[in-house]
């Protein structure tokens, strides 16, 4: 009596596990990889046959002639694309203030002279703590720094800047964005 209960659902299972474990991701992985070979390859970045990132996972810059990206909150080190979460930290939390507290400072003393208010997404972490964009507001605050630091024009860095501008996706969807990388590189070219 039980057997026959059992058979079905033990089938079921089965066929179910070899049909959304096994088939379904692979027609995916395969309709992914033909219908967008570089996003499917994990959007990768290479300079002069090297290479340098991915334009999905932020990396850490901090030296004055750079652009810098959203803070991290991976560990054990920063954007570390194997332990991707935010701080979990609630905006009651002292810690989290202490560590925006912090990262202000840290924006204040690479550039004293700058009195314009920081964008809250270089003071605070993503969620994923991978970001690898930054606003132009937040890009546009630190072109100062940049310039004076790689001893270049204001209105280069400006321009730079702008030439790196991505509008929100589909027309619609999300905010208009600078990915740090690709920017940062595109300052390593410039002479």
């Amino acid at each position: 009596m039980w057997l026959r209960l059992v058979r079905p659902a033990a089938s079921l299972l089965l066929a179910m596990t070899v049909l959304l474990g096994l088939v379904y991701p692979l027609v995916i992985t395969v309709v992914a990889g033909v219908a967008f070979p570089e996003q499917a390859a994990g959007s990768l970045i290479h300079r002069h046959g090297r290479l340098v990132g991915s334009e999905l996972v932020g990396q850490s810059f901090s030296q004055r002639g750079y652009f810098w990206g959203r803070p991290s909150a991976t560990t054990p080190q920063p954007y570390n694309a194997g332990a991707s979460n935010g701080s979990n930290l609630g905006p009651l939390n002292p810690e989290l203030l202490d560590r925006v507290k912090a990262n202000a400072q840290a924006l204040r003393d690479a550039d004293p002279d700058n009195r314009q208010p920081i964008p809250v997404e270089l003071v605070t972490a993503s969620a994923s703590g991978l970001d690898p964009d930054i606003s132009p507001a937040a890009a546009r605050y630190q072109a100062g720094r940049v310039a004076r630091a790689r001893g270049l024009a204001a209105a280069r860095v400006e321009a730079l800047i702008a030439s790196h501008e991505r509008g929100r996706t589909l027309g619609f969807i999300g905010e208009r964005r600078i990915n740090v990388l690709e920017l940062n590189l595109a300052l390593d070219e410039l002479r």
